[in-house]
């Protein structure tokens, strides 16, 4: 990555207008870190783009492959990146030089609702990493862990090689996204048992029919029954034992505590989950957060920031960020729409018992109570929710009527993506969908030992989509490369139970 010139702060103009904005996002109600704002060329946003908004990263080679990517899609015209902003306190904000100043106050009032969002959200709560013992602020020193991992990263590419290493990121790249986004909300592991409580427990006696009379015992316990009954019990003890001895979602933690890894794996490994960790709430809101950001920055610019001549020019800035186009979701569009969708209906009382229970539509076409909890609830909703309850919640049949959103599908017979359904519940469903897991496969370890030969076995929770049999194949191969032992991986696939096995030299698919 080039070395920046030491001029990317902000110029003096600029600083005005942020501390003006800064000065009206609080007067609204925004809460957010301290934020730094830089001014960057279009090749250095390219750069930041693609090392994910951060000024460093470990070394490997898809950074430069997606700076290519970003570098000829502004050269061809089909992408501008306007900022970039980094959940880190205090933030860092990027602005594009040459955007004219209506740009860059659009800009500005947008950062703030992200920074906003970043500190209030349940979800980014996640990726803080304490208490600052002075004053008790919220500590995500985010650019300094990064440049940790990349420091880490390049020691034993110095040590190893880089090509060894590189390959191994690959592997652990291709499985990223097998995180448990639960997991760092669940209470932290009990302290060690004590000698006492690993103490192994005593063997069971075998469960034998009651027998009243000892000459009696070889006709109601035949030697057959006793064996069976002692196979059970070894049985229920095998499964007792095995480990985990509850489905793991957290792959890569999996992998992390129990595969045979050398030092230098283990330490690339837990950088790559660190940071799966760290990305995956932008993840989980990214219609929520885009849209909180949109919300509030077309409330600052219009009643506040701009004067009369800079209103149309943002008008149609804003006009090009919500626009949608057919087959499309826009999260910027659906997410503002959303919370002025719910904005109104709490300022007018369109919640709570006799609201859902009321069955004439011109009452509830007219409905207002004049209750004025619409700022209130927004809030609320900004800190509780993420995108899956988000919608699950708050999706309704008017709003999906009004903004003409529809369930559309691909038309094998026709060979083209078709409207399949504009019904409520098809497209709440399809929406609820795609949003589950950020929709990446559910995939969780069952075995670890599977066959009693150290072999991995993982499950595919299958909602009704396929795995992507390609994907899966590579997905399988990396499992193998970071357990050095046989994957398998129980799916469904055309609606037959299958396995997807990885022996270390051939891939195979088979029914169950």
């Amino acid at each position: 990555m080039a070395q920046f010139a030491l001029k990317t702060a902000l110029p003096n103009y600029l600083r005005d207008e942020q501390l003006r904005i800064e000065e009206f996002a609080r007067g609204v109600g925004l809460d957010f870190f301290p934020t730094i704002f830089e001014v960057l060329s279009y090749e250095q946003m390219n750069e930041i783009a693609a090392y994910g908004g951060f000024p460093t990263r470990y070394p490997h080679w898809r950074w430069g492959m997606e700076y290519e990517r970003l570098s000829k899609s502004h050269e061809y015209g089909l992408s501008k990146i306007y900022e970039l902003v980094i959940n880190n306190n205090p933030a860092i904000a990027y602005l594009l030089e040459g955007n004219s100043l209506v740009d860059q106050k659009l800009v500005m009032a947008h950062v703030y609702g992200h920074i906003d969002f970043f500190k209030n959200n349940f979800c980014f709560q996640m990726t803080s990493q304490g208490r600052d013992a002075r004053d008790g602020a919220d500590v995500r020193k985010w650019i300094d862990g990064m440049a940790n991992h990349g420091a880490i990263v390049r020691k034993w590419a110095n040590r190893i090689g880089i090509e060894t290493v590189e390959l191994f990121i690959d592997a652990c790249l291709s499985l990223e996204n097998l995180i448990d986004p639960q997991k760092p909300f669940l209470p932290k592991d009990l302290s060690p048992k004590t000698s006492e409580e690993e103490a192994e427990p005593e063997t069971p006696e075998v469960p034998l029919l009651r027998v009243d009379r000892e000459y009696m015992e070889s006709f109601i316990n035949p030697e057959e029954f006793v064996e069976s009954q002692k196979q059970k019990l070894a049985q229920e003890a095998e499964q007792a034992q095995r480990f985990p001895t509850e489905p793991e979602r957290d792959v890569l933690g999996f992998l992390l505590e129990n595969a045979p890894l050398q030092r230098w794996e283990r330490e690339c490994l837990a950088v790559v989950r660190a940071e799966a960790y760290y990305f995956l709430p932008q993840m989980q809101t990214k219609i929520m957060n885009e849209g909180w950001a949109s919300y509030w920055h077309s409330r600052l610019m219009t009643e506040s920031i701009c004067d009369a001549s800079e209103i149309v020019d943002y008008a149609e800035r804003c006009a090009s960020v919500l626009a949608t186009a057919p087959g499309q979701l826009n999260p910027y569009k659906l997410g503002i729409e959303l919370f002025r969708h719910i904005e109104d209906r709490w300022n007018r009382g369109q919640f709570g018992k006799e609201w859902d229970e009321c069955d004439d539509w011109e009452l509830r076409r007219h409905w207002d109570r004049r209750t004025g909890l619409g700022r209130e609830k927004i809030f609320e909703v900004r800190s509780l929710y993420n995108d899956v309850t988000f919608i699950d919640e708050f999706l309704t049949e008017d709003f999906v009527l009004d903004q003409k959103l529809y369930a559309f599908g691909y038309n094998e017979r026709n060979d083209r993506w078709e409207i399949e359904s504009r019904t409520f519940g098809d497209v709440k469903k399809q929406l609820l969908t795609s949003l589950t897991n950020a929709g990446n496969p559910i995939i969780s370890v069952l075995d670890a030992n599977h066959g009693n030969r150290s072999e991995l076995l993982l499950e595919h929770t299958h909602q009704g989509a396929d795995l992507r049999l390609d994907w899966a194949k590579e997905v399988t191969k990396a499992l193998s490369r970071v357990w050095t032992r046989p994957v398998e991986i129980h799916t469904v696939v055309d609606e037959k139970p299958t396995a997807l096995r990885y022996d270390g030299r051939d891939y195979s698919q088979k029914t169950l």
